[in-house]
This record gives C-alpha cells, structure tokens and sequence, in this order.
C-alpha cells in the first residue's frame, strides 16, 4: 500500500521532477522500481520507470 506522500512524489516526478526535495522521499519509490535515478550533466535527476507509468496511468483511468 502507498502513503499519500508516496502518491504525491510520484506524480510529482513524473511533471516536476526538480523539485523533488531530498532523495528520501524517493526511497519507496527507487524500492518498488517506479523511480529510477539517471545522471544529466553535474545533477542526478529522478525519472518515472515503465512501472511508475503504469501505475500512475491505472490512478488516472479510476478517477
């Protein structure tokens, strides 16, 4: 089961993911494999992996 927070994070990795605070809050994510991290230049930024895709896809076709 996913916390709100989690829920929150991850959709705000997928549309903003340099806002993203601290990689703590990207833990549960990186676990589950729906948050992978890839280097871009000096910065290390969280992306959505095919997983978190799909699960935020299902999130949005039941509401």
């Amino acid at each position: 089961m996913f916390s709100a927070h989690e829920f929150a994070t991850l959709m705000l990795v997928k549309d903003s993911a340099d806002q993203i605070a601290s990689r703590e809050e990207l833990a549960p994510l990186l676990e589950r494999q729906l948050v992978e991290l890839e280097r871009l230049g000096g910065a290390t930024v969280p992306h959505l992996t095919p997983k978190g895709e799909s699960l935020l896809g299902k999130l949005a076709r039941r509401h």
